[in-house]
């Protein structure tokens, strides 16, 4: 795929995920953070069903969501995503960047809209500040979406189950958050389309404007641009010499 292509598909995709986020954050701030759709009844079933070997796993999971693992899986992604070291160590930047920025955005957004959490009476974890947009189910998307693009750029081998598996640990991350009860399952939602937002529009400017030389995976170099036309030159000249 062209990178015009690229970028006219992380544009689109971010602009559809931004929407959506706009509409649902003017919801949740229209109800004064109350409940909505069917948040209550999903949160009162998870708190129906917490056998002590499944809030382990949840527990689990949902602590992957923060700290040093989601960081790792950035790193992980800019290393798959270069070819060269010097590809390497600015795509790893670049995944670093993303995901500091993306948790700082997320963070401010969640200050100003000041969504309460559900009653401390229904944790069965420990959680902080406000609850929209959740800030375990935006880090591990947007930390798995890294990985899960960086694999289909380049496509090793597997890339099939890498991206499930991938997917699967970020989508779950969020599920987990409602499952121990200290998010609403569209604090959830408003997360991954926050992380799908901020993702596309990253990779959008990466797409539109770095340059060929930092993602091309040819050998040549910027100091030889005219060996290839003098070598056809010259192999013109020899042919139309008469013999």
């Amino acid at each position: 795929m062209k990178r015009g292509d690229v970028a006219d598909l992380a544009g689109s995709c971010s602009l559809g995920a931004w929407t959506a986020f706009g509409v649902l954050t003017m919801v949740v701030v229209g109800h004064d953070g109350i409940p909505l759709f069917a948040d209550a009844d999903l949160l009162s079933w998870s708190v129906a069903h917490r056998p002590d070997t499944a809030v382990a796993f949840a527990r689990g999971v949902t602590a992957t969501g923060t700290g040093v693992f989601p960081y790792a899986l950035a790193v992980l992604a800019g290393i798959i995503a270069g070819l060269t070291l010097r590809q390497r160590a600015l795509a790893v930047a670049l995944c670093l960047v993303c995901l500091a920025a993306g948790q700082a955005l997320r963070y401010g957004v969640m200050e100003l809209i000041a969504r309460p959490r559900p009653s401390r009476t229904e944790w069965d974890t420990h959680a902080s500040g406000w609850a929209f947009p959740s800030g375990h189910a935006t880090t591990a998307a947007l930390a798995a979406g890294l990985l899960v693009i960086a694999v289909c750029v380049r496509g090793p081998r597997g890339r099939v189950p890498l991206v499930l598996i991938t997917g699967g640990w970020g989508a779950s991350v969020g599920l987990t958050r409602v499952y121990l009860g200290v998010h609403w399952p569209t604090d959830v939602v408003g997360g991954w389309l926050f992380a799908t937002g901020w993702l596309g529009m990253c990779l959008w400017v990466v797409a539109r404007w770095l340059p060929t030389s930092f993602v091309s995976d040819t050998t040549h170099t910027a100091e030889d641009p005219t060996e290839d036309h003098a070598s056809q030159d010259s192999g013109r000249r020899g042919r139309s010499r008469p013999s």
